[in-house]
């Protein structure tokens, strides 16, 4: 990957000699797109198994995805170390990995998330992968693509456009308590003035004033719930089933007392097929759903990773953030609920990454530093601690960044092999699937050696504080889990309605593998403070919002979106 990203060019050194590399926007421009009939025809698919989106997008129908040919194929999870504000490249390992795979002569398709505004506009730009390792079209993946999430944030406004409309001009028949209603409404931008308002004012035309407030697009329950569905009819049903508040004597009101999953369904009717893209190197990727790790999810779809697995032989997926968010969201909420068993993980760290959890600050990430480095791979060590917890084989993936010594990078593969796990530099950015080649061997290696054998972290019929507190410590690595009266209340009602047999989804930060910002690298003798619930009945799933996160992220100081620009021909420029 590049020291940096935008309309930069930047001059790299190789062991080798010196070259000019283009912004990820340059190379993506310069590629020669195949026709998405030619990329289809890769996974045995014709022209009437596409609903075309253009020359280079389709829609996938959901008869492709078929259980008798998803028996015997390789599940890939990428997942990562704690990641500096800028990430660590689990798109671009993953995407490099995929060409890496079909170099070495195996027929393996990415399945990615989609991408949200709000990082395009904020601080980490694009989600479409980066230089020779990333997905294309570029420009329309990162910006409206198919119009998914467009549908989602509409989806789930109605809900909220229904419950309003039921309080006012329905006299409130159904008897919601306006103070227990938990639905807020969504947007899909970044915008911290949004994240508690009140809403109604004006006089009895408006509307029934009350506290509310705004979500990001991406942590919507119509997300989740789109990601956990296995077709639209199971969507319907999920939308039916979403809590939106309660009544005075604390009974849930869903969206199906509303009469509103029905239409919420109808604008999910294209939505919830996945949508089929290429690789720089065009090889197929399926680019569906796009949930965040550290407030949702944090996976893609499980129709898009049930079509890859159907018409490829390996599939290679993400999950947000490190280990302890998207990771174990993935294998603890997704592989349960579609009985899914990974082969192999990769879990992908980098040298600048592990120098700032060994104390080097932000701004000396680029000069070399062994003790920073060997100080701080206890954090990496913690993450393949975690994904062993799982019995899954777990592969490093040194992301080799441009400003990486090679005594660095040399480094961190012997730390590896110090503690019997595999590592393999990857250089998908700069050389594209040339440079995951070695990477992808191991990887086949770990996913045909059979010894992974996935078991979830705990069972979803235990009490929310058993399955909470599994997770915090063996996850996080805390000693104990606090709650807030205001968590302790919910706690008691979700246990009265059957709501606490449900898996859990922690929201916490990212930045640690605690729940607090500032403690870095492997951090010990903490205590996890859960200060309240999200209920995401529809997914499937309870919401503990730990620490300080925010549901709706702000936007940094200077915005990604200060240096997009658009000329008259139709040229965006400042796009990474």
């Amino acid at each position: 990957m590049p020291p940096s990203s935008g309309n930069l060019t930047f001059v790299i050194k190789s062991q080798n000699s010196v070259f000019v590399n283009k912004t990820d926007l340059d190379i993506a421009r310069e590629t020669e797109l195949r026709p998405i009939a030619e990329v289809a025809a890769k996974l045995e698919l014709g022209a009437d198994d596409l609903r075309p989106y253009g020359k280079y997008i389709a829609k996938l129908p959901l008869h492709l995805i078929d259980p008798g040919r998803m028996r015997g194929k390789k599940l890939i999870l990428v997942t990562a170390v704690t990641p500096t504000p800028a990430g660590e490249g689990k798109t671009t390992t993953s995407i490099g990995l995929t060409d890496g795979l079909n170099r070495i002569g195996v027929k393996a398709a990415a399945v990615i998330r989609e991408p949200s505004l709000g990082p395009v506009f904020g601080m980490k730009g694009g989600a479409a992968g980066g230089g020779y390792a990333q997905v294309l079209p570029m420009e329309e993946i990162n910006l409206h693509f198919t119009g998914d999430l467009a549908a989602v944030e509409k989806a789930h406004n109605l809900l909220s456009a229904l419950l309003d409309n039921h309080l006012h001009s329905q006299k409130n028949t159904l008897e919601i308590d306006s103070r227990k209603i938990t639905w807020k409404r969504v947007a899909d931008m970044n915008d911290r003035a949004l994240r508690d308002i009140v809403i109604g004012l004006g006089g009895p035309a408006q509307g029934v004033p009350r506290e509310s407030g705004f979500d990001i697009t991406a942590a919507s329950e119509v997300m989740a719930a789109l990601c956990l569905a296995s077709d639209l009819n199971d969507l319907k049903e999920k939308l039916g089933n979403i809590i939106i508040g309660f009544t005075r004597d604390d009974k849930p009101v869903t969206a199906r007392d509303l009469k509103a999953h029905g239409a919420m369904a109808a604008l999910m009717k294209h939505a919830v097929m996945p949508n089929l893209v290429q690789t720089v190197e065009g090889n197929p990727a399926i680019v569906h759903g796009g949930p965040f790790a550290n407030i949702a999810q944090g996976t893609n779809t499980l129709i898009a990773t049930k079509t890859g697995l159907s018409l490829a032989d390996y599939v290679v997926t993400e999950a947000g953030f490190a280990s302890e968010l998207g990771a174990e969201k993935f294998l603890d909420i997704k592989c349960t609920a579609g009985g899914l068993k990974p082969d192999a993980v990769v879990v992908t760290a980098t040298v600048r990454a592990l120098k700032y959890h060994g104390g080097k600050p932000l701004s000396e990430l680029k000069i070399p530093d062994t003790e920073a480095l060997s100080a701080g791979f206890a954090n990496l060590e913690k993450h393949i601690e975690n994904m062993r917890h799982f019995n899954l084989v777990p592969v490093v993936a040194v992301n080799r960044f441009a400003t990486d010594a090679a005594e660095e990078t040399e480094m961190l593969i012997r730390l590896c092999e110090q503690i019997g796990v595999k590592a393999a530099l990857c250089e998908g950015w700069e050389k594209g699937g040339a440079g995951a080649e070695a990477l992808a061997e191991l990887v086949k290696e770990a996913a045909e050696s059979g010894k992974s054998n996935f078991a979830p972290l705990y069972d979803p019929a235990e009490g929310i504080e058993e399955k909470i507190g599994t997770i915090a410590r063996k996850m996080y690595g805390a000693d104990d889990v606090e709650y807030s009266a205001k968590a302790r209340k919910q706690m008691r009602l979700f246990a009265a309605t059957g709501l606490d047999k449900l898996p859990v989804c922690i929201a916490k930060t990212q930045k640690s593998l605690s729940d607090n910002d500032s403690l870095k690298n492997r951090p010990s003798g903490f205590t996890v403070m859960i200060r309240e619930f999200d209920i995401a009945a529809g997914a499937g799933f309870i919401v503990p919002i730990a620490g300080a996160i925010m549901r709706m992220p702000g936007l940094p100081a200077r915005p990604a979106a200060e240096m997009i620009d658009i000329d008259g021909e139709g040229n965006i420029t400042g796009l990474f």
